[in-house]
């Protein structure tokens, strides 16, 4: 009888560097951010009222890409303000859903 392999934990296996990296990267992708530079943004910077300041509709756009980037589904506006708090804050919703 054959094996079957035990599914990877991830679509994106990366370690917690590798994901923040992809997060600046998409972040400059889909809010047009080429002219901010995002390797001074770490891990704790608020997204909303700080460096970035996002607005609601940027919000949006970015949740979108992610879900269709990382396969994960942020469904409601209180997951949104969670997981919008930071970049640590995203990456932390991602790795939360891809275990």
């Amino acid at each position: 009888m054959a094996r079957i392999p035990a599914p990877t934990a991830s679509k994106y296996p990366m370690n917690r560097d590798e994901l923040i990296s992809r997060l600046k990267t998409l972040m400059v992708e889909c809010l047009h951010l080429e002219d901010f530079d995002l390797a001074d943004l770490g891990e704790d910077e608020p997204l909303f009222g700080g460096k970035l300041d996002l607005d609601s509709i940027e919000a949006l756009e970015l949740v979108l890409r992610l879900e269709k980037e990382f396969g994960i589904r942020i469904a409601t506006s209180e997951e949104s303000k969670k997981a919008l708090q930071s970049l640590g804050t995203l990456a932390d919703t991602i790795e939360g859903q891809a275990g």
